[in-house]
């Protein structure tokens, strides 16, 4: 173009060339507003989809089987003048693997949504949505809470290459306490000991319910398992073999073998719904395991008891058969003649299975009871109704610090 300028005016045609002097310039004139509008509009939409995270809670904590919301909202700056469609991704660390390097452990995805349009995920399939209760609003409902749903969401929201995310500890109120196997101490590798929990309705613990449970006044001199492959044990008086004169506070082997070493298991539980049979005559282990049955129940597990005991105040100075054959009873208000002057969860240990005793009894979700024909115009129709059993321990404990664990 600069060439064809030159040659014009080399030529002598000076008019040709200031002619078409003015439409290159005018070309040139039109090419950067052009380039300074498609700068602006870039710029603006740059700030247009980024994604700004308004949550303020970071930690949620529910009882098992109930509801939890985990909160999750965003929104626009500067505000958008027409709606975008934004994707939604909900993600989660189980608590047993949180603090492991992040180059080791990948999220799992429990919800992805855009629009109308959602797809669940695992064990949270039918259990999860957004609740979507204002405009930005993606925080997630979780029903049916399991034990283990515990760990670190994270909400991610997605427009574009833009995105921001949050994170949101779920938490659920239950107890820690110690479990050995009927052959004494130490017979647990960790895969022994993962089975054990599982075996009374509970979980290995993580470290941070063993700390709060020590925070609480968990004393045990036993050395235990814990979900991340840790051995530890909650010292409040140090003592010989016991921490010695090091001051209160959790002891740790660190990580062991998880197959070659030996130890006892921590284990978490938040199940309620335990109740002692009132029942005319003593029983040996099979005829309460048959009791509990009979009245529409399972004999309970120990995860049950110290459930029961921790969340729900159970008082109770009546020993009972539980479903790994051992004899125990919860106490939270100590008395005379009802073992030592704490709080607690006393043991029998595991006796003959022909000795007699009580039985505790855990409540099953549903029971379904017949009613009475109903006639309507000559036609016999048969009704049945489900109803929901309410929890049948004794009323919350308001005060919930444990001085320690007795047996």
């Amino acid at each position: 173009m600069a060439n064809g300028l030159l040659g014009q005016f080399r030529k002598g045609k000076t008019v040709w060339a200031l002619i078409f002097a003015s439409s290159v310039i005018c070309e040139l004139e039109c090419f950067n507003i052009t380039s300074h509008k498609r700068a602006v509009a870039d710029a603006g939409m740059r700030t247009a989809v980024q994604v700004v995270r308004t949550s303020l809670k970071h930690s949620v904590s529910a009882t098992r089987g109930s509801s939890a919301t985990l909160p999750c909202h965003y929104h626009y700056e500067p505000e958008l003048s027409a709606p975008r469609r934004t994707r939604v991704k909900w993600s989660w660390l189980p608590s047993n693997i949180i603090n492991t390097p992040k180059a080791v452990v990948q999220e799992t995805e429990v919800m992805v949504a855009m629009g109308n349009h959602h797809r669940t995920y695992g064990s949270f399939k039918g259990r999860v949505r957004l609740r979507r209760s204002a405009p930005g609003d993606m925080s997630l409902v979780i029903n049916e809470l399991q034990l283990n749903d515990t760990g670190r969401y994270r909400c991610e929201v997605i427009d574009g290459l833009e995105d921001d995310s949050v994170t949101v500890d779920l938490e659920l109120r239950g107890v820690v306490f110690p479990y050995f196997s009927k052959k004494g101490r130490y017979h647990y590798n960790f895969f022994r000991a993962q089975r054990a929990c599982q075996d009374q309705d509970a979980t290995l613990a993580t470290f941070e319910q063993l700390f709060t449970a020590w925070e609480e006044g968990l004393d045990w001199c036993n050395a235990g398992w814990l979900a991340d492959g840790t051995v530890q044990y909650p010292i409040h008086a140090p003592r010989d073999g016991c921490g010695g004169n090091l001051a209160p506070g959790v002891r740790s082997y660190g990580h062991r073998h998880r197959l070659l070493h030996h130890y006892d298991a921590f284990c978490f539980s938040a199940t309620v719904k335990v109740y002692f049979l009132n029942h005319p005559a003593k029983l040996n282990f099979t005829e309460a395991t048959e009791a509990c049955a009979t009245d529409g129940s399972q004999i309970a597990k120990v995860g049950h008891l110290y459930a029961a005991w921790k969340l729900t105040g159970l008082d109770r100075c009546d020993a009972g058969w539980l479903a790994d054959k051992s004899v125990r009873y919860s106490i939270t208000h100590p008395r005379a003649n009802c073992g030592p002057p704490l709080p607690g969860v006393r043991s029998f240990g595991f006796p003959a299975l022909s000795m007699k005793f009580g039985v505790y009894c855990y409540h099953l979700a549903t029971k379904t009871c017949k009613l009475p024909l109903i006639h309507l115009e000559g036609v016999n129709t048969k009704h049945s109704m489900k109803h929901t059993t309410g929890t049948l321990a004794a009323g919350l404990v308001t005060n919930s610090v444990i001085n320690k664990l007795n047996f």
